[in-house]
């Protein structure tokens, strides 16, 4: 069975920075497009990147000019740097398939706080 592994979540004060990781377990993600999601508590799973194989990426503006997504596909995996963040970034991130989603692991918290 396929796996996902998110790491990297952590607590972090307004302004400041985070790098999450994902690694699969099977290198045929390398050829599609990635996504990283967030799940704030009480609402539902939100979209914050994705980067296709060939290195192409889409923010939606709630992130855009302080999220970038990268990908490492000699390791299966994917990132995110996470700059200036906010508080309304705190929840718990998730990386996945953009177009077919498989079962979502654990994912990471993120609490971005005073």
């Amino acid at each position: 069975q396929v796996q996902l592994v998110e790491s990297g979540g952590g607590l972090v004060q307004p302004g400041g920075s985070l790098r999450l990781s994902c690694v699969a377990s099977t290198s045929a993600f390398n050829s599609e497009v990635m996504g990283w999601y967030r799940q704030a508590p009480g609402k539902q799973r939100t979209f914050v990147a994705h980067i296709g194989p060939g290195g192409s990426t889409f923010y939606p503006d709630s992130v855009k000019g302080r999220f970038t997504i990268s990908r490492d596909n000699a390791k299966n995996a994917v990132f995110l740097q996470m700059n200036n963040l906010k508080p309304e970034d705190t929840g718990v991130y998730y990386c996945n398939r953009f177009y077919s989603p498989i079962a979502w692991g654990q994912g990471v918290q993120v609490t971005v706080s005073s």
